[in-house]
């Protein structure tokens, strides 16, 4: 039986990759304006940067348990297996929420073949890992191999990103208020990583300028065999920029597969706009789909 890979919307993937390989997601939520939005289905990023623009500041609430528990409970009757890959535990509830639905459906289906794995990535990092099983799974791979495979990948993939401005990392705590204050008025652009599943901040550069040459220096200093994987890049509504930096990780790598999207509204909502994330594996030495 064809074993179905489940995402939340938080992996920042297109309508277009659902499509192709076959895969479910379950959206988070945005509110703005006293409204309640489903991410990627009622409403889409432009938006939300927009309003940001304007001074708004949108809230994001995690994916709804009942949602999840009506998924599994399908699953479990038609004894067909499925593997949902979860955002990180660290930046949101999804996970447990799924982690808890899954207990209470295999109290009814103690054999359910349903798994949940918290990735500990976000983005297109997540979404790499996202694309990464479904693949295997197009592929007639097994359960276990699918389970272990996404494991590894999703522990190899490195988080490099920065943000336009500090302001929005301040209103969602990432930041203290007096670094965003300092920050805006010395031009600072900081870069930050994911350890574990967390936000870290690892460095501060003066100006733009030097921004993306220190980011391509830490892909060099972190990466494995870059010219034979996917790197992902992500934006908060600045192509332009997404595609420079794209442009130069194929000059300096020779890298031929550069996958570039926006930002999705749930982590664009506290990244903001002008964001660019990078995405590529620290360590390729592992099962990887054909």
């Amino acid at each position: 039986m064809d074993i179905k890979i489940l995402a939340d919307s938080a992996c920042d993937l297109t309508a277009d990759y659902y499509n192709k390989y076959d895969i479910a997601f379950i959206p988070l939520t945005v509110r703005l304006d006293d409204k309640d939005y489903e991410d990627v289905k009622t409403i889409d990023p432009k938006t939300v940067y927009h309003a940001m623009r304007d001074g708004k500041t949108p809230k994001t609430s995690q994916a709804s348990a009942q949602r999840f528990k009506s998924i599994f409970t399908s699953h479990a009757e038609a004894n067909q297996p499925l593997v949902y890959l979860a955002f990180s535990s660290q930046l949101s509830g999804t996970y447990q929420a799924a982690k808890m639905m899954e207990q209470e459906v295999k109290e009814s289906y103690p054999d359910a073949p349903i798994h949940v794995i918290d990735t500990k990535c976000a983005s297109l990092g997540y979404g790499l890992v996202v694309l990464h099983a479904a693949k295997l799974a197009k592929q007639g791979a097994t359960l276990q191999r699918i389970v272990e495979s996404s494991k590894s990948c999703a522990l190899h993939m490195e988080h490099i990103f920065t943000v336009d401005n500090l302001e929005y990392l301040y209103r969602g705590g990432r930041v203290s208020r007096t670094a965003a204050f300092v920050g805006s008025l010395l031009k600072i652009k900081p870069i930050l990583h994911v350890e574990d599943g967390k936000l870290i901040p690892l460095e501060k550069i003066r100006g733009s300028k030097k921004l993306f040459h220190r980011m391509l220096e830490i892909m060099e200093e972190r990466g494995d065999d870059l010219s034979n994987q996917t790197i992902a890049i992500s934006h908060g509504d600045d192509f332009e920029r997404a595609e420079q930096l794209a442009s130069m990780i194929k000059e300096k790598f020779h890298v031929k597969d550069v996958i570039i999207e926006m930002v999705g509204s749930v982590i664009g909502a506290h990244s903001g706009p002008g964001t660019i994330a990078l995405f590529f594996l620290n360590d390729t030495d592992f099962d990887r789909p054909a």
